[in-house]
């Protein structure tokens, strides 16, 4: 399951996405409004976790922007503000949940999962492309010929990919949506998990190849000799 989270406070923001990492969802974590809004209109997530004061474009803004866009990913709003007048605002926003701070983690936790749930919609547990498949519960990626289990940071990167669509991902996406922001890695770290992810694919035969485009990045295709 992936989730986006916005929140300013730092301290917040990494306690949260720790817990919800060790929970096994993909986190993308962005710090202010418009950041979040951009994040939402390039990607599909299960879940959206929006604090109502964020800088240059609050939670209710950005709510109410991609609910006119027609995005019906179901949405926790976490708020400092407990009175029922902010509730009354954040739900008629087109909110699905409110927590006001502090809250308890489990709580959150809780609440996340149910957010999930609510959408109607089924999120299928295997991705596929070619005869590769990614199994979003177990980490796994498998073919007809086995499966390997892959690290967390080798699974958010083949789920990227197999997202894409057949759009190129540069390399700085990978690294602020994966190592975040704050990291203090190399950028040559993306290239040493491409490595290992190719690897693996040639270990499972698989019919499709991650190619390099220059200046563009990487993408997940239809290998040549297949």
């Amino acid at each position: 399951m992936k989730i986006l989270y916005a929140e300013d406070e730092i301290a917040m923001s990494e306690a949260v996405t720790e817990i919800l990492k060790h929970k096994n969802y993909v986190v993308d974590t962005v710090y202010d409004g418009e950041e979040a809004l951009d994040y939402l209109l390039s990607e599909k997530y299960d879940g959206i976790i929006l604090d109502v004061m964020l800088p240059k474009m609050n939670g209710i803004e950005v709510l109410q922007y991609i609910r006119k866009k027609g995005i019906g990913t179901p949405v926790l709003l976490l708020t400092a503000k407990s009175e029922i007048s902010d509730k009354v605002e954040g739900l008629n926003a087109g909110a699905d949940d409110y927590l006001a701070k502090p809250f308890a983690m489990p709580e959150l936790v809780a609440r996340v999962g149910a957010l999930v749930r609510r959408s109607g919609e089924i999120i299928p547990d295997h991705m596929q492309m070619g005869n590769i498949t990614l199994d979003r519960q177990s980490y796994e990626l498998g073919s007809p010929s086995g499966e390997i289990r892959l690290s967390k940071k080798e699974y958010q990167m083949m789920e990227m990919l197999m997202k894409s669509s057949g759009r190129p991902i540069s390399t700085e996406s990978f690294m602020t949506r994966i190592w975040g922001y704050e990291s203090e890695a190399e950028v040559n770290v993306v290239w040493v998990y491409i490595s290992y992810l190719r690897k693996k694919l040639a270990a499972l035969n698989a019919n499709v190849q991650i190619s390099a485009l220059r200046g563009r990045g990487y993408i997940l295709e239809a290998a040549k000799n297949a």
